[in-house]
């Protein structure tokens, strides 16, 4: 039974930094293509290139901050049950 749960544990983490991963990779794609796209402003495809790239940057930046929360636990309400007391 440990056992099991312990690998589940492994399992999730390793597809919390594949996540990670992939999530570094995508701000670095759209990162470089935005750069790219910034020398060609006067072509109208680099130009809608650009915002979408932008725009799939901050989507990436943010996923690549939520990752990196901490998961909430019941210790907060635990510890403000202690407190009432």
């Amino acid at each position: 039974m440990k056992e099991e749960k312990k690998e589940m544990k492994e399992e999730k983490l390793f597809d919390l930094e594949l996540q990670r991963e992939v999530a570094k990779i995508g701000m670095t794609a759209t990162l470089g293509a935005t750069v790219v796209t910034s020398m060609f402003m006067k072509n109208k495809f680099a130009k809608n290139t650009h915002v979408v790239a932008g725009v799939a940057f901050c989507g990436f930046a943010l996923w690549h901050h939520l990752l990196y929360q901490p998961k909430k636990t019941s210790k907060s309400v635990t510890i403000r049950e202690s407190i009432d007391k």
